[in-house]
């Protein structure tokens, strides 16, 4: 029995040996086997895993840049351009340094049309928050912001062609008002640093902004303009030892300085009171740069349909569900009702009728390709044999004299072919039914009824004499406005009393240069 009892002793203890020998051994197991479950599951990502390491890369790998870029030395980007494109040409300013040229006369720059910055200084409730803040120019982030807001503070009154009740909205002073349109779009900011270059700064440089909304005159009537820069270019010629300046007019600012040289020859209270010799006294040379001195064509279909080359962009805005009247925002119609009242754009109306721009079935161009035809870039056109792209079958007679066709077909056809309506008669007798939309959009398109607009399609073609009809036809109040301010014929008698008149001072076909024989005049 004792025998048995150390046996099954000897087996208990044996058995108890071995479980422990096997926990012992699969505690080594275990201690293998968790390092390698941690690591494997370790390289299971998730989606938010590789969100974080993405942004993580992209946050130090522009850090990284910006760090490179604050401490690197800025010759090398130039080092490196001019490794890749050869040796960079010196701008003009320094150029003109290098050559010994250093400030002379004073410089006098006027803006164009739409180029010069305009800042709020009174608005309604929808503008809290913009005083002093740029409506036009810069940014132009109020336009997406609060775009009805925007129009009804960049509009004029529809009557006066001034201020609407409430809304104060005025040119910003100084260089940087029309340096940059917008972010990387220079107006005159290159110009600018040239003559810094040769040693010019502000008070050698003078921007005459204005508020190019307004008519001419009513510059002056509003915000005296003109008589500020009457006083402006005094002072630069009497702090400058009597060196007159050189103004650089732009495009609309061509025709804006041409009626200030008259206002300021005219007696007040029209006129400036500087007499026939102050051009002689304080004007060296005037450059106009691009000068629309007979008008340009493209001012009558932005004035008739918001159609023009230059701003084609805001007709990006109107198509799509934004211009649906459920919307209550009609993009397209609000741009016709705000440029409608800006009267400087009647400045700009093609001058001199049929004598300058031409007829029905004549133009001072001449014969030229038809509208599929490759335009040429060369200036002569006499060696064929040098232009063996062009198809002489394709070319046509036609008239661009007819400044607005409704039709391809019609625009090329002679005008003995064409059926027109009296677009002023016919339309007008007949009974015209109102057109009842009480959309509060339109400016004066309630008045006309539908058989009216449809007689401006009806006539067919307009030349430079019948546009005037067709936007008196259109747009009375604009050109009621128009008619006061300026005027678009050609004078018999430039010595008439009737043309001392300021709505003929922007025209050269109507009024006579200033009484400066000294003072030069450059065209570019």
């Amino acid at each position: 029995m004792s025998f048995l009892r150390r046996r099954k002793g000897t087996d208990s203890s044996k058995s108890q040996n071995l479980r422990c020998s096997i926990v012992k051994e699969d505690e080594k197991n275990n201690l293998y086997e968790s390092p390698r479950k941690e690591s494997y599951n370790s390289k299971k990502w998730s989606c938010w895993d590789s969100c974080c390491w993405f942004i993580g890369f992209v946050c130090s790998v522009w850090w990284f840049l910006l760090l490179l870029y604050n401490t690197m030395p800025a010759s090398i980007p130039q080092y490196v351009t001019e490794a890749i494109t050869g040796p960079l040409t010196d701008p003009p300013g320094v150029k003109l340094r290098k050559e010994g040229l250093t400030v002379n006369h004073p410089v006098v720059f006027v803006p164009g049309i739409v180029t010069g910055g305009l800042e709020l200084w009174e608005g309604h409730q929808c503008a809290e928050g913009l005083f002093r803040k740029r409506l036009w120019g810069g940014s132009f982030g109020e336009l997406y912001k609060r775009p009805l807001c925007w129009a009804q503070h960049m509009s004029l009154d529809n009557e006066t062609g001034l201020d609407p009740p409430g809304i104060r909205v005025r040119p910003v002073s100084g260089l940087v008002a029309a340096d940059y349109f917008a972010a990387g779009y220079f107006v005159w900011a290159v110009l600018i640093a040239n003559l810094a270059q040769i040693g010019y700064e502000e008070k050698t440089m003078y921007m005459a902004a204005y508020d190019w909304r307004l008519s001419f005159q009513n510059t002056e009537v509003r915000d005296q303009t003109l008589s500020r820069i009457k006083s402006n270019i005094e002072l630069m010629v009497a702090t400058n030892g009597g060196k007159k300046v050189v103004v650089i007019p732009h495009s609309m600012g061509v025709l804006y300085f041409l009626h200030f040289m008259k206002w300021v020859e005219a007696p007040p209270p029209t006129g400036g009171g500087g007499g026939s010799e102050w051009c002689a006294k304080h004007i060296k040379a005037v450059m106009n740069i691009g000068g629309p001195f007979l008008g340009v064509p493209k001012s009558v279909s932005g004035l008739f349909s918001v159609e023009a080359r230059d701003i084609a962009i805001a007709r990006t805005f109107a198509p799509g569900f934004l211009d649906k009247d459920v919307f209550g925002l009609q993009t397209f119609q609000h741009l016709m009702r705000m440029t409608r009242t800006w009267d400087s754009t009647m400045s700009m109306i093609p001058k001199g009728g049929e004598t300058i721009w031409g007829g029905l079935d004549w133009s001072p161009e001449g014969s030229s390709f038809n509208c599929g035809a490759k335009t040429l870039r060369n200036n002569s056109i006499n060696n064929t044999d040098q232009i063996p792209n062009i198809n002489l079958a394709n070319m046509k007679n036609v008239n661009y004299g007819r400044i607005i066709s409704f039709g391809k077909d019609v625009a090329e056809a002679h005008s003995s072919k064409i059926e027109r309506v009296d677009l002023l008669q016919d339309s007008m007798k007949a009974d015209m039914l109102a057109n009842l939309t009480n959309c509060d959009i339109w400016i004066e398109y309630h008045d006309i009824g539908d058989h009216r607009i449809k007689a401006v399609a009806d006539y067919k073609v307009y030349t430079a004499g019948s546009i005037l009809d067709l936007l008196h036809f259109v747009s009375p109040k604009l050109m009621a406005r128009g008619g006061a301010h300026f005027s678009y014929g050609i004078a018999d008698n430039l010595d008439d009393p009737n043309y001392q008149h300021y709505k003929y001072w922007s025209n050269p076909l109507e009024t006579k240069l200033p009484d400066a024989p000294d003072m030069e005049i450059y065209s570019i």
